[in-house]
């Protein structure tokens, strides 16, 4: 797997990110996403938001000193939620575990909530190692796929 790290996302890291949430695969697998992946103009203002915002986290995530995606902690009506997305090059390599549980000792807001789409087996299982219990699931329109899909909802703490 080789070292994960988190560190602060640096204005250089933006074109790697934005990249990286263009990728066909990764976006439909997501499916929770931007309603233009290719739109670098809205990319940009979410980034601006998500960087200024001061109820939430944004890190970096480095993989042997490469970046390989981001990870955030946001606030949603009042409840804390994660989110991350990370390059395909890493997947099925632990990558996404690690990086969740530093990102863990980094937010030690609890509960935590976290969502993903209920056929995204991989992401499952990352938010369930780290203790992230299902509690329940919801029906929501899916950008990336066009369509309502199903949801499953997860809460740790």
């Amino acid at each position: 797997m080789g070292e994960v790290a988190l560190r602060a996302v640096e204005d250089g890291d933006l074109d790697g990110l934005f990249d990286m949430m263009r990728d066909p695969e990764a976006v439909r697998m997501a499916a929770f996403t931007a309603e233009d992946p290719d739109d670098r103009a809205a990319f940009d203002a979410h980034m601006a938001k998500v960087r200024a915002a001061r109820d939430g986290t944004l890190r970096a995530v480095t993989c042997e000193g490469r970046l390989v995606g981001s990870i955030a902690s946001f606030v949603v009506d009042g409840e804390t939620e994660i989110t991350y997305w990370l390059d395909r090059s890493v997947w099925g390599r632990g990558v996404a575990s690690r990086a969740l549980a530093l990102f863990l000792g980094v937010v030690g807001t609890r509960p935590l909530h976290a969502r993903a789409a209920s056929d995204n087996l991989a992401s499952l299982t990352v938010l369930r190692k780290a203790g992230f219990t299902p509690t329940g699931t919801e029906v929501s329109y899916a950008a990336a796929r066009g369509t309502d899909i199903e949801e499953t909802l997860l809460r740790l703490g």
